[in-house]
């Protein structure tokens, strides 16, 4: 038995063997590239002087006094010993002492992130969240150098923030690469400073690019897998040319560790904001002065457009740029100073990007039949508009109104009591919603009752027989569906598509 065992050991031992040199002779195989760069090592080294910590402090109001103090039904068991617990540990006195209703002091918090030196006079790029509301920021060195740092600007859209700190030596600075250039599956580095560990370096690949995850209106991410944690925000996003093509912003995570999901703001957008930040200390973008949509297949094939594309114009504020150049609800704007726009967020963006008051051309679809206009850029303010809501009046009995049905819709002339129920301006004309087919497309894409609709297939509408009208001549005409021009009380403009099928 024992010579069985110790031949089975024997031929085992030299299977083991023959697995480990076909293993070996398989990663000789693969070339070096496809197991990983040679040089990431090299770039670490060239480039971690110049990826910072960032330490900030912040004072927070204490909760104290008898608040803190849970709340237990008369005769509890546990009352005594939560008494003694406040009593001796908290410096309180639940029980009526002099200290049951007294603030405790303010006291600090800390948070500790990541940002890389641009300028070799001390100029420092992190995230907006990283530095937001805190009292006081230290930049902390790789060699554990603490300086304190004084902020220059902050771009919550963006959230990119600047910073400004003495060297108390020379330092290294990066330069921000192009990160248009970048491409799927190149390898990227990560540095910062995950879990408030210090400088920690991270591989891995591009992922995707113009990621939109509804974070702001100007998402256009960079996806990596190289791995990010708390604390690598506002830390740089390397090529393996030691360039900086973004700025780790944030994670997906059920965790709150990385699961190979991570976020960076691409470097032409952080270049332009902080050159921006520099400059003036505040952002300022263009403006056009439309409220857009997403042409879906629906509303293109009503618009004539093929394939859907472009960023469709539902409403033009009166005192905005594109009032005088002509641009109107229902255009479609597919190109804008020669850039195309594919959709609502390229629209965005690239008039964000443009120098207030530029003159540029922009390219629009009306009515089947390409046009340019010539619009001369404002700057788009960060004012959030205050809207005055109407007081609310008695209301007296209303007359039932006479509806009409069309494309699952309940259709009313707009009365003046339908107009006090629902709360439409004076200024809004059209047809009103009074009710909605549960089972209807209409429903589907959210129309609702006090909903008015403007425009019916591009043309101003004025009754519900003026709706059933065209309705029925766009069946007619083989039209798979409908474009209406949607309004809400206060005036507020959409498309929407239905189907007349």
């Amino acid at each position: 038995m024992s010579g069985a065992r110790t031949a089975l050991t024997s031929r085992l031992r030299v299977m083991g063997i023959a697995i480990s040199l076909g293993a070996a002779s398989l990663l000789a195989a693969v070339p070096a590239s496809a197991r990983g760069p040679d040089g990431i090592a090299d770039i670490a080294e060239k480039v971690i002087d110049s990826v910072v910590n960032i330490s900030t402090s912040q004072s927070v109001e204490a909760k104290g006094g008898r608040s803190e103090m849970p709340q237990l039904p008369p005769g509890s068991p546990f009352e005594e010993f939560f008494d003694d617990f406040f009593k001796n540990r908290r410096g309180g006195s639940p029980k009526g002492g002099d200290k049951s209703g007294e603030m405790q002091p303010p006291r600090k918090t800390n948070s500790l992130g990541s940002g890389f030196i641009i300028d070799a006079s001390g100029v420092v790029v992190t995230n907006n969240h990283v530095i937001a509301d805190a009292d006081e920021i230290n930049v902390i060195m790789n060699d554990g150098t603490k300086i304190k740092a004084e902020l220059v600007g902050v771009d919550k859209k963006t959230d990119i923030a600047v910073l400004k700190f003495k060297p108390v030596k020379p330092v290294n600075a990066v330069k921000f690469g192009d990160s248009d250039k970048l491409r799927l599956g190149e390898w990227v580095i990560a540095i910062g400073n995950p879990f408030s560990l210090g400088g920690s370096v991270t591989a891995g690949i591009v992922s995707a690019r113009n990621r939109d995850i509804s974070q702001g209106p100007y998402d256009n991410y960079i996806q990596t897998d190289a791995s990010i944690n708390r604390g690598n925000s506002g830390g740089p996003l390397f090529n393996l040319e030691g360039e900086v093509v973004g700025v780790n912003t944030l994670i997906i995570s059920p965790t709150g560790g990385s699961i190979g999901l991570g976020f960076a703001v691409p470097s032409k957008t952080v270049a332009g904001v902080v050159d921006q930040l520099r400059q003036f200390g505040e952002l300022r973008r263009g403006w056009l002065g439309v409220r857009i949509q997403q042409v879906t297949d629906e509303i293109a094939e009503s618009l004539s457009i093929k394939p859907a594309r472009g960023a469709l114009v539902a409403g033009v504020d009166d005192k905005g740029p594109a009032k005088p150049a002509g641009i109107e609800p229902g255009d479609v704007v597919v190109k804008f100073d020669g850039k195309d726009v594919k959709d609502p967020k390229d629209l965005s963006r690239v008039v964000a990007d443009t120098t207030v008051g530029k003159e540029v051309d922009v390219v629009i679809i009306r009515k089947g039949k390409e046009e340019t206009r010539k619009v001369t850029l404002g700057r788009l303010e960060d004012t959030e508009k205050v809207q005055q809501v109407a007081a609310k009046t008695k209301e007296e009995p209303a007359e039932k109104p006479v509806t009409q049905k069309a494309l699952g819709l309940d259709l009313a002339a707009l009365s003046k009591d339908l107009r006090t129920k629902y709360k439409i301006k004076e200024s809004v004309k059209g047809v009103i919603v009074t009710g909605v087919d549960g089972n209807s497309d209409a429903a589907e894409k959210r129309l609702s009752a006090g909903d008015v609709i403007v425009e019916v297939a591009q043309e101003a509408v004025t009754s519900a027989a003026d709706i059933k009208k065209r309705v029925d001549q766009l069946k007619k005409d083989g039209k798979k569906s409908v474009l209406l021009l949607v309004s809400n009380g206060e005036g507020e403009l959409r498309f929407v598509a239905l189907s007349v099928q």
